[in-house]
């Protein structure tokens, strides 16, 4: 666990001979995304679930109170930099190398980088609020899931694919990262819980591996 540790970001300790674990890819729909979360077709007016605030003790809160924090928006990008896909989140004001291409130890300068896949090496959720991923670009996008609990299994992951005519809501305590594009950049309207509780898991640290997300142009 990573015990409240602050993570580097744009700077995340790659150990060298990790493993890697493909992770299923799922064509989006009504039924598939189930316990996930939900299809976007409205990015505006879809709900952004707020979780009350955690009691301490048998006390209920006062009505209306503990979800007052509300939802934040902003822009969500994704660029490939060489090996590195750089994200950057304005509606937190989040910077960071999200995933490599290949291995950091096996990518060269002058050398040819593997394609439609993303290595990821960090995963979180939010227990105060569902995240909502909307492609402005109008393109096909990937966002790796997992089941909720602090018992993490990477093989539980699996990667939600939208063909870019609707967005993906990720319900409060799912595991994810962000909306990956199948281009070399893309850009999604992001809107979640302004309070923005984040829980990480360090794939490379605590599993030794590294998720291997597919990114299909189709499927």
């Amino acid at each position: 666990m990573n015990d409240g540790v602050v993570f580097d970001y744009l700077n995340p300790a790659i150990p060298k001979g990790l493993k890697t674990l493909a992770v299923p890819l799922i064509r989006a729909g009504r039924d598939s995304i189930k316990g996930y979360g939900e299809i976007v077709r409205d990015p505006k007016k879809h709900r952004v679930e707020i979780v009350p605030w955690p009691l301490s003790g048998p006390r209920k809160l006062d009505a209306g109170t503990g979800i007052e924090g509300g939802t934040t928006e902003g822009i969500f990008t994704c660029e490939w930099r060489g090996n590195e896909l750089i994200g950057r989140n304005e509606a937190v004001g989040g910077h960071y190398v999200i995933g490599f291409r290949d291995l950091p130890e096996t990518a060269a300068a002058g050398v040819a980088l593997s394609r439609d896949r993303v290595l990821l090496w960090h995963c979180n959720y939010h227990p105060d609020g569902g995240q909502l991923f909307w492609p402005l670009d109008g393109k096909p996008f990937v966002v790796p899931v997992a089941p909720p609990g602090d018992d993490l299994r990477p093989e539980t992951f699996v990667a939600l694919w939208s063909d870019g005519s609707f967005g993906i809501y990720i319900h409060p305590g799912i595991w994810h990262e962000g909306a990956f594009p199948v281009t070399p950049a893309g850009r999604f309207f992001d809107k979640q819980g302004k309070v923005h509780a984040r829980v990480s898991c360090d794939l490379a640290r605590e599993f030794g591996m590294l998720l291997a997300v597919p990114l299909p142009h189709a499927t």
